[in-house]
């Protein structure tokens, strides 16, 4: 199975991925994209806000990647060892957060979350553009403004919570856990 995961499954993109990720934040430092707002105006968006998307694709890459004949036979099932891949990835993801920050982690695990659960409905795909358009769709209809004219986010929004914010942080460990018991009856 492990030539399996190195040949045909192709997980060593994923740290490579990762380590993109990191690069990327840590070039992109406090950049912002000007994103359109439905609370009015324009809002900024940090760049390493859309990192975690690129994570998610790499995920999906390989878990669209697959012989369904050798995984019918098979001794151990594909399943478990995508579920430990996903498992390593949110970890190595943690890692990471590290150095670019907690809430990069913490998004990137929901969307992947996200992508799981979308992949197990269509297709590998779908899932990848659902993680994308989480992202936008947060930043867009996500924003609110406090009395003070000082933005903010609506309750609803877990990308934009801060890093420390537990309710965020529960939600996307519920969501992970349903995820990954969702994915050993997709293949």
């Amino acid at each position: 199975m492990n030539c399996y995961a190195i040949t045909v499954r192709r997980w060593w993109a994923v740290p490579g991925a990762l380590v993109l990720l990191v690069l990327l934040c840590l070039a992109a430092g406090a950049s912002e994209v000007p994103v359109p707002s439905l609370a009015g105006g324009m809002v900024g968006a940090r760049l390493e806000y859309f990192t975690p998307v690129l994570v998610v694709i790499a995920v999906m890459y390989c878990m669209d990647r697959r012989l369904r004949e050798t995984e019918r036979t098979a001794v151990i099932p594909v399943w478990r060892l995508d579920r430990g891949a996903v498992i390593l990835t949110v970890a190595l993801a943690h890692g990471a957060g590290a150095l670019v920050g907690m809430d990069v982690a913490r998004n990137l695990t929901l969307l992947l979350a996200l992508a799981l659960l979308v992949r197990r409905a269509v297709n590998e795909a779908a899932a990848a553009g659902a993680a994308m358009a989480l992202l936008i769709g947060t930043l867009v209809t996500g924003r609110t403004y406090e009395p003070g004219g000082s933005s903010t986010h609506t309750w609803w929004a877990l990308p934009l919570y801060p890093a420390g914010s537990a309710p965020a942080w529960l939600i996307t460990i519920a969501v992970f856990a349903l995820a990954l018991l969702m994915t050993n009856s997709r293949d």
